[in-house]
């Protein structure tokens, strides 16, 4: 039975991937049009944001170049020299990108399949260096939107992986969902010398399922790089010892997004990350204007007009006013105290707001006093973990993609097909827990799960496979140290 006889052949979406697919064939196989692409997300908002995150993240945020300004002549605002310009920075932000990377990828991954050999294949290479790389993915992802991973083999012949900084990606899409990679361009920057002075070039590599060409952008244009001809992902000799080039039958670079609408985590918190550390560098300004403090009126010492005076209030803390009669003169003072309590609301009602729209977590929260309840601890990581959630689904498929690779790579050097092998990969979340109230209920759990599925639930294993095989280990000693007890057959005992 056909539910829908009248679409035809195609569907709309498929259609429309094909307009994409095609178009981004055409846009790389097409240098002015390439030249274009290229110009445009150079200067492009998404790339703007990339940047911002990863400033952001070490500390180079809005603040330090922000001048203090002053309403002067005709109501316009004037940069004010002599007034105290405080650059306080609080990067609530960078510890909030550490605490989901370290929540989400802070311990190593686990992986499960029913092939024991392949699993130590796949331990080997996603080994330690691997989770380091995967961290700064997260990293990369969350400051970004997206980051990606170049699997590839080095100079040694080993396979391994590189992250490339995402702000260097131009990626063409097959579909709108951006889910497959059609191909990408990498731009960067490498130092050369022309004579003694060291110069600065700007590199572009294209990636296709046909290998890599270089080029070198020069004024708005695409040289060909005679120094770096194009070259294949994979090189091998043949029994005569010729030189093989190889390619990938996929663009060798991996999408891992944030979200899926690779939206970086700074859109989310910018304003009250910029807001916090306004407010803390105008108290310090106030704390340091002794003279603002205190207003000087000056009686009838000429008047001014409202532009002057504005001005003079400002730079000066001072203010000239003449009397009915102009027959009084003198000095007096006006008092003004700054009141820190404001400060310090404002300043809690910020630190809390980015936590909520960064969904964090508060270490500090009030539901952790004393000795919490493990619906507590959830109750508190509720936010972080529905980002977690969100960043989980994107990076298993993104592991699919990585597998294929792997797989590819095992059977291409004779050490299996395992292709069709199931894997899981399980992220395992550092979140805190009530040990004590954990153990119990695993205790409790014994007569109805399976021991490997309660030592994994432990709060004290770290690595389940090696502590099955110490259980065992000890289990079978004790069944030798009880054989060994009794007597064997046919054997005497001398007894002393």
């Amino acid at each position: 039975m056909e539910y829908f006889p009248f679409q035809g052949s195609g569907t709309d979406t498929e259609e429309l991937n094909n307009i994409i697919a095609t178009g981004a064939q055409a846009i790389i196989s097409n240098i002015t049009l390439l030249e274009r692409e290229i110009t445009k997300f150079k200067s492009s908002q998404k790339r703007e944001w990339m940047i911002k995150g990863e400033q952001y993240y070490e500390g180079q945020q809005d603040i330090l170049t922000r001048k203090r300004k002053v309403i002067g002549k005709g109501g316009r605002l004037e940069i004010a020299e002599n007034l105290p310009n405080n650059q306080i920075l609080d990067n609530q932000y960078a510890k909030l990108v550490d605490q989901k990377v370290n929540y989400q990828l802070g311990k190593p991954l686990t992986l499960e399949t029913e092939d024991d050999t392949y699993l130590k294949l796949l331990q080997k290479i996603f080994n330690k260096r691997f989770h380091r790389t995967l961290r700064n993915m997260g990293l990369d992802a969350l400051n970004g939107g997206i980051a990606w991973l170049y699997p590839y083999y080095n100079e040694q012949g080993e396979f391994t992986f590189k992250r490339f900084p995402n702000s260097e990606i131009l990626p063409f899409w097959k579909d709108a969902e951006h889910t497959i990679l059609d191909s990408a361009v990498r731009m960067y920057t490498e130092s050369g010398y022309e004579g003694d002075r060291e110069v600065l070039y700007e590199k572009v590599e294209v990636y296709s399922a046909n290998g890599v060409k270089c080029y070198v952008w020069f004024n708005g244009r695409l040289v060909e790089d005679v120094e770096k001809p194009p070259f294949s992902y994979l090189t091998t000799e043949d029994e005569d010892g010729s030189e093989i080039k190889l390619n990938w039958q996929r663009v060798p670079l991996i999408p891992f997004k944030f979200n899926s609408k690779e939206i970086p985590l700074l859109k989310r918190v910018k304003s009250l990350q910029d807001g916090i550390n306004i407010m803390l560098s105008d108290f310090e300004n106030n704390m340091q204007e002794d003279a603002r403090s205190t207003i000087l009126i000056l009686h009838n010492y000429d008047g001014q007009n409202l532009g002057e005076f504005r001005r003079n209030l400002a730079q000066y803390g001072a203010v000239k006013v003449r009397s009915a009669d102009g027959s009084k003169g003198g000095v007096e003072s006006l008092q003004i105290e700054v009141n820190a309590e404001n400060y310090k609301a404002i300043l809690s009602l910020f630190k809390k707001a980015i936590i909520e729209n960064g969904r964090g977590y508060d270490a500090k929260d009030e539901r952790m006093a004393n000795n919490p309840n493990q619906m507590n601890i959830q109750s508190m990581y509720s936010d972080i973990d529905l980002d977690a959630n969100g960043i989980e689904t994107e990076f298993q498929a993104s592991f699919e993609e990585l597998l294929w690779f792997v797989n590819m790579h095992l059977a291409n050097t004779n050490q299996g097909d395992y292709e069709d092998q199931e894997v899981n990969v399980i992220f395992n979340r550092d979140i805190l827990i009530n040990e004590t109230e954990s153990i119990t209920n695993i205790v409790n759990s014994m007569p109805i799960l399976s021991t490997e599925t309660l030592v994994s639930q432990h709060p004290w294993i770290k690595d389940v496979q090696l502590e099955l095989k110490r259980m065992n280990k000890e289990k079978q000693k004790d069944i030798d140290d009880y054989s060994n007890a009794f007597p064997k057959r046919g054997e005497v005992i001398v007894k002393e």
